[in-house]
């Protein structure tokens, strides 16, 4: 549809002056162990910076992390660069022996998926939503050659789009020894292949883009299906959330905010089609009351208010 490969190029377009600048800075060179905290008895997560993916920060803007059972480990996301794939890798290895058996990405864009290279040796099988191999195929080389553009060769040319070989239509349990992740995949919400991670044994919920915290949230799906997403969600018997940016966050109350700013953004994009608004001009009010109420605000909400309204326009 052409408001999707409109809302895909200005995605893309927003990143640029973040990656201006980093382009005059140096590449760290070394590779460390990605930090990490357990949040949780077995489940590390690296919370990334609320921040563009840039040459600076090598991408690593998203939240990542591993889930360590008894006999095996999941890797959640792999992160923006290849770089920070590698060092995410180092991580695993810093905290058990146990081997890597599988990589979850949940869902396509490249600050959860530009790392899985680097989990390639490691015999893993690659998790994901059924829609998640085709928006690979569909998105994927325009991700490579815009984020060439922003962040250098040096980290993307590198970076190996490689889809998911287990799928998840519904939901899939995985069994890593004595704990158990219920995977369930949704449909278009944050994206048109957005995928959930439940550990039953702790009752933590890893939400990817379904959920942010700070950062304020973006639509590349749909916006309907998103706050229908955010209602189901609600009764998930989690305790506690990893969302796909900002903190770990008792749950359901890390949902407020986030429903919020959709049903704003969904009531001031709707009055604006009653009237007649135009597309610009509702994008520069739409949702303007969530300002000061979350990071990146500028950087995002005129493309999710585009996005809105070409769904809106056609209910």
């Amino acid at each position: 549809m052409l408001w999707r490969l409109r809302s895909l190029l200005v995605l893309i377009l927003l990143c640029v002056p973040a990656a201006a600048n980093a382009q005059a800075r140096d590449l760290p060179q070394s590779e460390q162990p990605l930090p990490v905290s357990e949040i949780v008895p077995g489940i590390f997560v690296h919370i990334g910076a609320i921040a563009l993916m840039s040459r600076e920060n090598a991408g690593a803007i998203a939240n990542v992390g591993f889930i360590v059972g008894d006999n095996a480990v999941a890797v959640i996301d792999s992160g923006g660069s290849v770089r920070e794939g590698r060092e995410l890798l180092e991580a695993v290895h810093s905290h058990t022996d146990k081997p890597i058996r599988y990589v979850i990405n949940t869902h396509v864009h490249p600050d959860h998926v530009f790392g899985n290279a680097a989990f390639t040796g490691t015999g893993a099988i690659f998790v994901g939503h059924k829609n998640l191999p085709r928006a690979m195929a569909s998105h994927g080389p325009f991700y490579i050659d815009a984020f060439r553009r922003i962040m250098g060769g040096e980290l993307i040319d590198e970076v190996r789009l490689i889809p998911p070989t287990l799928l998840v239509d519904d939901t899939l349990k995985l069994d890593l020894g004595s704990r158990t992740l219920t995977l369930q995949a949704w449909p278009a919400a944050h994206s048109d292949s957005d995928l959930t991670v439940m550990d039953e044994k702790t009752g933590t919920l890893l939400a990817g883009d379904l959920v942010f915290l700070n950062h304020v949230p973006v639509l590349d799906g749909s916006l309907r299906g998103f706050l229908s997403a955010i209602d189901k969600l609600e009764s998930v018997p989690a305790q506690r959330v990893v969302p796909g940016h900002g903190p770990v966050s008792p749950w359901p109350a890390a949902l407020a905010d986030e429903r919020r700013y959709l049903q704003t953004l969904a009531a001031d994009v709707r009055g604006a089609v009653a009237r007649g608004d135009t597309i610009a001009a509702t994008a520069a009010f739409a949702a303007a009351s969530e300002r000061s109420r979350w990071s990146l605000f500028d950087d995002y909400n005129a493309r999710n208010a585009t996005a809105a309204f070409s769904q809106i326009e056609w209910e």
